[in-house]
């Protein structure tokens, strides 16, 4: 038998909600439309704090995030579904604020600058992106408080800017990665899937086709990898390459050799995804 979450939908009432529990407090952020790419967040936060300690969800879509013409308004929203999944995973509290409870008075005047890192990838055409997640991100962290925070390897990118800010901020939270789940084809779990028609579901899988092609190639190196995944890439028509980046596992420049990260992001029709993979060059995989 599940037992419902609490439900917090201020600070207020997230407060009072936190200081009737004890032991080491477990956070995943989300902004909802949850699967079971969430629930193995969820279930990682578990296993790192202990089964008797408590762990902490927040829905959100986080306006800061979107810019104009991006899928704010039709973002998928399924909260009561959403508090099914976090029942079914044993969590304690679902914090689910309004935008106004989350931003009183307006934008905020003071936000983080992502710096460099924000800059390629996904900040190369979504310039205003990672400011609005990492400012929400140090926002939701104030108000829990975790102790361990757990986000998704998906949105890699973006794990490597939260670490570093919290890193460089000193913000005493331990971040860890979960990893990525996948349907049975391979494709990445994902909120904005449920965008894709039949025939644009069935060739969203030559992302995760290039980028396991493109692993098995790295004890060949890194020109190998590139066009290992080039080439699986071109024998779907429909998929309009975003980027295909290779890089270390800080997103700094591609190593000689020993660990690496290879990133894709593409559209299909008018939803754009995102995906990758770890990898070593030169070496065993």
């Amino acid at each position: 038998m599940t037992t419902s979450p609490l439900l917090a939908n201020t600070r207020e009432e997230l407060a009072d909600a936190l200081r009737g529990l004890e032991g080491p407090v477990g956070f995943v952020p989300t902004m909802g439309a949850l699967h079971a790419g969430h629930a193995s967040l969820m279930e990682r936060a578990r296993k790192e704090i202990g089964a008797d300690a408590p762990v902490v969800v927040s829905i959100f879509v986080n306006p800061m995030q979107f810019a104009a013409g991006e899928d704010l308004d039709r973002y998928p929203r399924t909260f009561e579904t959403d508090l099914e999944v976090c029942a079914a995973e044993g969590v304690d509290v679902v914090f689910a604020p309004s935008v106004d409870e989350v931003y009183p008075g307006g934008d905020p005047q003071v936000t983080v600058d992502p710096g460099p890192i924000a800059r390629v990838l996904e900040g190369s055409t979504r310039p205003t992106h990672f400011r609005g997640v990492l400012t929400v991100v140090a926002k939701l962290l104030g108000l829990v408080r975790p102790d361990v925070a757990v986000f998704g390897e998906k949105d890699y990118q973006q794990l490597v800017l939260i670490r570093r800010m919290v890193s460089d901020l000193c913000m005493g939270v331990d971040v860890i990665g979960g990893a990525i789940v996948r349907e049975d084809d391979g494709l990445a779990l994902s909120s904005r899937n449920r965008y894709l028609d039949e025939g644009q579901r069935r060739r969203a899988v030559v992302l995760s086709r290039a980028l396991f092609a493109a692993r098995e190639a790295g004890p060949r190196g890194a020109a190998a990898v590139l066009e290992a995944a080039h080439q699986e890439l071109g024998r779907v028509d429909g998929v309009d390459l975003d980027y295909l980046e290779l890089t270390d596992p800080d997103l700094g420049p591609v190593p000689d050799s020993g660990p690496a990260r290879l990133l894709v992001a593409a559209r299909l029709g008018s939803t754009r995804l995102i995906d990758n993979v770890a990898l070593t060059l030169n070496g065993d995989n």
